[in-house]
């Protein structure tokens, strides 16, 4: 899908999203188990319809892997996100297949993990799915909220903000998933640092992996299904910032200064991942670049890599960490 087919596709979302559709009332009936009476969404016009219905966009399960040195279809540059929990082997969650399913439920070292990634906001983060001692297992609940995916647990239906990790509507509603330290980077990097790694295995769906979506997303001027503020300082909506807390690096910053000692981290930047969200071959994208955040003692750190506009819209007042 090219930047002008996101742009019809937003003004017929945002036309169906009106006050008659944007209610408790009416998503009960295809919601009919979630509790819409608890919630912290104030305003219900901020969720949107993304396309796709509840499933629309099927989440996956228990994957299967293979071994590194046997995967043949993943390019050199395309991004993957790194899991590595204890002492179970390194494993790559490559984006060529999280793009079309968003989140993968699976369990790594024991521990239940949920890896996920928005491609309108570009946001790759690994939750813990253990929320006050349950296991919950996560799907694509087709509503987007300032542009980011709303995951829903099947097991109570209650909605959870993707970006920041928080339950927004149903039973866990103020409930907030745990992030574990992984990273994005790209597939060269991954099978270079783990040979004995393991990455997951394509899929058993009929998708065209490996391909864009997004054509030219990250380069369009404004984001698409969002009408919210955009960011302060000049700072373009549609630049990736590594986000810790509520600090927002931007990443042009990193990658001018390679390596940087800031209020408490350590960043690294290195070439050689692409851009999901650019060419229509995710392998030849622009390049961004991996970047790795570790505190003081070498231990990585819990981070994002998002648009500046997501980071504006769930930390309106959020410190953006400037030259």
């Amino acid at each position: 899908m090219r930047a002008r087919d996101l742009i019809a596709a937003a003004a017929v979302s945002m036309a169906l999203a009106g006050s008659a559709n944007a209610n408790p009332e009416f998503w009960a009936f295809e919601w009919p188990d979630t509790d819409f009476e608890t919630t912290s969404v104030s305003n219900w016009k901020e969720i949107l319809s993304g396309g796709p219905p509840k499933d629309g966009i099927p989440a996956l399960s228990d994957p299967q892997f293979i071994k590194v040195a046997d995967e043949r279809k993943i390019e050199d540059r395309e991004p993957v996100i790194a899991v590595e929990i204890g002492n179970a082997k390194p494993r790559a969650y490559p984006v060529r297949y999280l793009t079309w399913h968003e989140i993968v439920n699976d369990t790594v070292g024991g521990v239940p993990v949920a890896v996920t990634f928005c491609p309108l906001c570009n946001s790759g983060i690994t939750f813990d799915r253990r929320v006050n001692g349950e296991i919950r297992t996560f799907g694509v609940s087709g509503k987007l909220r300032n542009s980011d995916m709303v995951m829903y647990d099947r097991e109570t239906e209650s909605w959870w903000q993707q970006a920041i990790g928080e339950g927004i509507v149903g039973v866990h509603t103020g409930d907030k998933l745990k992030q574990l330290p992984t990273w994005m980077e790209s597939w060269a990097e991954f099978k270079e640092r783990n040979p004995d790694g393991i990455v997951m295995a394509e899929p058993a769906f009929r998708r065209t992996y490996g391909r864009n979506p997004y054509v030219s997303y990250d380069s369009s001027s404004r984001p698409f299904l969002y009408n919210g503020e955009m960011p302060p300082h000049d700072v373009p909506p549609l630049v990736r910032v590594v986000r810790i807390g509520d600090r927002a690096w931007p990443l042009t910053r990193l990658a001018e200064e390679g390596e940087l000692s800031e209020s408490g981290y350590e960043f690294s930047w290195s070439e050689g991942q692409a851009s999901t969200l650019d060419s229509a071959r995710i392998g030849s994208g622009k390049e961004v670049g991996t970047i790795r955040v570790r505190d003081g003692s070498g231990n990585d750190v819990p981070h994002d890599v998002m648009f500046a506009f997501a980071f504006h819209a769930f930390f309106p007042n959020g410190k953006w960490m400037l030259n």
